[in-house]
């Protein structure tokens, strides 16, 4: 029988001295244990006031980071060089809206944020015409002044009922437009078209809004011409031919070196708009045929439909903060022809291609045939779906130096991806709302409205389904900050009491 080898004992852990020195000088009786306690909650307190002081950026775990700013605000607040007041009446220190405001003034000095009373700024109440008790947010500028309501941070999906926060890009806009001179001007044609803001386009006009744009509908036959301060002419898919009084209004304006931003869509009926084609034309664009582009790459499509395209976004100053992002989504699209190079160059405009499909997509023409994929009757191949065409009018003069006079022609061959419509059924977000759609038009009217530096990727906002109440939230700080400190309370007095019944 082997001799079994004797066990070693175990060594025994050395007390940690720290612990050692609370338990012997400490805990050795009542008194010296509430003084511990009371160094433990001024510790814990004081750290929570060093932090508030601190006025450290909070830690937004939203998804969408809806609490605070992109980097392009960032910027756009870095950039501010006039003093800027944000009063925040009727608001107090935990509001996420404010912390929000706070933000910009720690990227910019010139921006200041206070939290006011009514009853102690009667003069903002009396200047402004604030309600007494009514919250509301004052931007203020020299002379120059927003006003914004809770209710303008805020949108809704009717469809969902669910609330979407808009706060940074409604701040970021009333900081630039008090701070700024010049407000590009956008008109949107109206008359020809099924689009309209009342109508379709709805969340559209709110982005532009936001972008710091002055937006208004055109009806040309009661102007008579295209008003000398529109920045960018947008035109949707017309339903019939343009009359000559609008053509002619269009085409001077073209003259005058002044841009378009124009979206075409699939048609399944031949359409001979002879004005149209004339304006289009101008430009080195053929007339639209009738039919509907496909794609069967499927790395290109979503939900692996032919209609709903993810095309190639090619670089250009217009989409270089897009053209490798998570992309744009097409749908009921249509080709766009244009004049051979040798022609555009003759007639003097550039050409840059902004949206292609790949080699595997199709045009077609018969819609009775219901196939996805392409049939013998089809054109197979690569297509343009959006455009950029810039028309030099005059040359530059190097004796008078005068510049070059252009006309720029943003171009898209479908109307569907800016609208309100819902191109998914299992997603209640309007089709400007998917991926970087919104994206897209925002910034062509940012360059054609010669403001580059807005040309940007905006934060997805997100949906927002619950908001704290203030009673709420003292709830919640509660648990954070009072149930660990009782648990550690609550620990030290078990220990003393079991400390003593084994005496």
């Amino acid at each position: 029988m082997k001799n079994k080898k004797p066990k070693e004992p175990k060594e025994e852990k050395k007390p940690n001295k720290f612990i050692k020195a609370i338990k012997k000088k400490w805990l050795v009786d009542n008194t010296k244990t509430a003084i511990l306690i009371l160094i433990i909650i001024a510790i814990f307190t004081g750290i929570n006031i060093g932090m508030q002081k601190l006025d450290i950026t909070p830690i937004d775990l939203s998804q969408e980071k809806l609490y605070t700013l992109t980097e392009e605000s960032k910027e756009k607040a870095k950039k501010i060089d006039k003093e800027i007041n944000m009063y925040f009446i009727e608001y107090n220190e935990e509001d996420t809206t404010v912390d929000l405001a706070k933000e910009y003034a720690k990227q910019n000095e010139k921006i200041k944020v206070e939290i006011a009373k009514a009853e102690n700024r009667p003069d903002l109440v009396e200047k402004y015409g604030i309600e007494t008790g009514s919250a509301g947010i004052i931007i203020e500028c020299g002379e120059k002044y927003k006003i914004l309501t809770t209710d303008e941070l805020v949108t809704y999906d009717y469809s969902t009922n669910d609330t979407i926060n808009i706060a940074e890009e409604k701040l970021t806009a009333a900081l630039q437009s008090v701070s700024t001179d010049d407000i590009p001007k956008i008109y949107f044609l109206k008359g020809n078209t099924d689009l309209t803001f009342e109508d379709g386009l709805q969340y559209l006009n709110m982005y532009l809004e936001n972008e710091v744009n002055e937006v208004e509908d055109l009806d040309i036959l009661t102007q008579g011409k295209v008003p000398d301060d529109c920045d960018t002419l947008a035109i949707t898919m017309p339903r019939q031919d343009f009359d000559d009084i609008t053509t002619n209004a269009i085409i001077d304006y073209i003259n005058s070196g002044r841009n378009i931003l124009w979206f075409y869509s699939a048609t399944a009926q031949e359409t001979n708009y002879e004005n149209v084609n004339k304006i289009f034309d101008m430009y080195g664009i053929k007339p639209f045929k009738k039919g509907i582009v496909r794609e069967t790459n499927t790395d290109m499509t979503v939900a692996e439909s032919p209609s709903l395209i993810l095309p190639i976004i090619n670089e250009s100053t217009a989409t270089n903060k897009i053209n490798n992002s998570e992309g744009v989504i097409l749908v009921n699209a249509t080709k766009i022809e244009t004049q051979d190079d040798e022609k555009l160059q003759e007639m003097k405009i550039t050409k840059t291609d902004l949206l292609t499909t790949s080699d595997q997509s199709y045009f077609r023409t018969n819609f009775e045939n219901q196939q996805d994929e392409a049939q013998s009757d089809d054109e197979i191949g690569t297509f343009t779906l959006g455009v950029q065409m810039e028309k030099t009018l005059t040359e530059a003069n190097e004796e008078t130096g005068e510049p070059a006079k252009t006309s720029k022609l943003i171009l898209y061959g479908d109307e569907y991806f800016i609208s309100d419509i819902q191109l998914i059924q299992e997603s209640q977000l309007p089709a400007i709302g998917f991926r970087q759609n919104k994206d897209l038009v925002l910034n062509s009217i940012a360059y054609l409205s010669n403001r580059e530096q807005d040309i940007t990727v905006r934060k997805n906002t997100g949906t927002v389904t619950y908001t704290a109440t203030e009673k709420e939230n003292r709830i919640i700080l509660a648990i954070i900050f009072l149930v660990p400190l009782a648990i550690i309370i609550l620990g030290i007095l078990v220990w003393i009491i079991r400390r003593k019944s084994k005496r």
